[in-house]
């Protein structure tokens, strides 16, 4: 696995950063996603209806398993320096679950019953996403995605958050986006030559800067508390120093499906089973489809950005295997899944910085982070627009990274051309239609009423698998190129395949976990 002479990586993929470098590294490649990772606990208890006084030790969890997941994922899985974190591709059937649930009046306080109702879904979706994984069904298509259909969906990844409310919010705080991002482009741009902090920093100092006169100006009064912008710095003194996080942690004592145990240094603590349901499994196991089609295009982003050859076979199966595993592990804990990041993906090509050693040191700081109130609290209090001028940097390099594929197909041929397009369209088109309609029951409504077909495609298995991925645009733009990309008459030379499978690595390059254990064991026996 050769790093191509012309790629403009700082840090290649096996290079390990002095330590203290390598700390303020990987504590960038974080806060790029944070705004993601926090939205979506945040969402989640919004809908559930949660105690505010237990949405820090929430957002807490989230942090813990996605230092556990990046940790897992880059060391066993995959291998490459790709952030895991909570997906919004599994937020709409999540939200769904949240809403049956809820609306019964179960026994008990209904956040919590809710709660393990999504976590049975989220295990059970996800054990089949383990199956995908290690028996090679989702690396098998490899053989069928050329660079037509791996440019466009890549590029959606970026585009499908251009309306993120971050963004485009119109009571937002446009001049602080604004300075974000004119921030960003000038430390990462213009200055880059000028000193190595700016080359390797442009995303901390950008935030740090733009926060800095944030807090100012919310401490001078200039910014209202609870207006754009604002930075609420008591909320961190308020927060609790240690937050207690396990596994089954959401039980409520005296409730069904629960126990309870005494721990000196904790006091009582509350297990809660996971419960299962069918439907509600069903409809979480669309949300991992369009996880694992979105994760697709995340492998072959990072390699591209990182000056290596297109994922392997082997490779592809051990990260969606991986993913697997770690949804079971977020389920247990009481998240709501974990996948690959793509706001990671633009921090390396916004830096050079593609090590997987800098990726695991932030892993590390995020997992103690989230077991300290303080720490959660203080990155809980970025301002939307900051994370807004992060977006448009790091989203925009994401879909120049997926247009850039195009180079190795034929862009003369009418067929490419019409294939990339109308991908591109529908990618955009059919997720805002969903957003529309508004809800997967609306969707199913509606849908019952189609003649002839309407007892089908109304139930619910159906409506919300349909759903779910067609508000993924990621997923609706993979399926639609990679269909028409292997029915409409090509050669392989016009679609790229040739010149995209000699830069491609062979399932050789790549050495698993267990691949390495066998290795090192042999080493020693000679």
């Amino acid at each position: 696995m050769s790093q191509s002479d012309d790629s403009f990586v700082e840090y290649g993929i096996e290079d390990e950063p002095p330590l203290g470098t390598s700390l303020l590294l990987g504590v960038q490649h974080y806060l790029t996603m944070v705004g993601a990772n926090i939205a979506v606990p945040l969402i989640l208890a919004g809908a559930l209806g949660m105690p505010d006084s237990i949405v820090p030790r929430f957002v807490g969890t989230f942090f813990v398993v996605s230092g556990i997941a990046t940790l897992a994922q880059t060391t066993f899985g995959n291998r490459y320096p790709i952030v895991q974190g909570a997906p919004f591709s599994m937020l709409a059937p999540a939200l769904a679950v949240v809403g049956v649930v809820t609306a019964s009046n179960p026994a008990g306080p209904e956040w919590q019953a809710a709660l393990l109702q999504l976590q049975g879904a989220i295990v059970a979706a996800a054990v089949i996403e383990v199956a995908v994984g290690y028996f090679g069904l989702l690396g098998k298509l490899r053989s069928f995605l050329s660079p037509v259909v791996i440019a466009p969906t890549i590029a959606l990844i970026g585009l499908s958050l251009f309306n993120t409310p971050q963004v485009t919010a119109a009571d937002g705080n446009i001049s602080l986006l604004a300075l974000t991002l004119v921030l960003i482009v000038i430390f990462s741009q213009y200055i880059d030559t000028a000193h190595r902090v700016f080359q390797l920093f442009p995303v901390l100092l950008g935030i740090v800067a733009a926060y800095l006169v944030a807090a100012a100006l919310s401490i001078t009064g200039v910014y209202a508390p609870g207006a754009p912008g604002y930075v609420d710095l008591e909320s961190v003194l308020a927060a609790p120093a240690f937050m207690p996080i396990y596994p089954l942690q959401w039980g409520f004592a005296g409730g069904p499906n629960t126990f309870t145990v005494g721990l000196p240094l904790v006091g009582d603590m509350a297990f809660g089973i996971p419960q299962f349901s069918s439907s509600f499994i069903i409809g979480m196991l669309a949300g991992v489809c369009a996880s694992m089609i979105e994760s697709l295009g995340d492998y072959h982003a990072v390699a591209r950005l990182s000056g290596i050859g297109a994922p392997s076979e082997k490779r592809i199966n051990h990260g969606i295997g991986m993913e697997g595993v770690m949804n079971i592990f977020s389920g247990l804990m009481g998240g709501s899944g974990s996948t690959s990041y793509s706001e990671n993906i633009g921090a390396i090509g916004l830096t050079g910085v593609a090590s997987r050693y800098v990726v695991q040191v932030g892993a590390a700081v995020m997992l103690v982070v989230g077991f300290v109130g303080y720490f959660g609290q203080l990155v809980a209090t970025i301002p939307d627009p900051i994370v807004g001028g992060l977006y448009i940097a790091m989203f925009g390099q994401i879909v120049a990274v997926g247009l850039s594929n195009l180079k190795y197909v034929d862009l003369d041929s009418s067929r490419n051309i019409f294939i990339v397009g109308v991908t591109l369209f529908v990618g955009l088109a059919v997720p805002t239609y969903m957003g529309n309609v508004g809800s997967a029951k609306a969707l199913q409504d509606g849908m019952q009423s189609v003649a002839f077909l309407g007892p089908v495609l109304g139930t619910q298995v159906v409506s919300h698998t349909v759903y779910v991925i067609g508000s993924t645009g990621m997923a609706v733009g993979g399926l639609f190129a990679f269909i028409l990309d292997n029915t409409i008459e090509g050669t392989r030379e016009e679609r790229g395949l040739n010149e995209w499978e000699d830069a491609a690595e062979s399932d050789e390059d790549f050495a698993s976990a267990y691949d390495r254990f066998v290795s090192d064991r042999g080493t020693k026996g000679d």
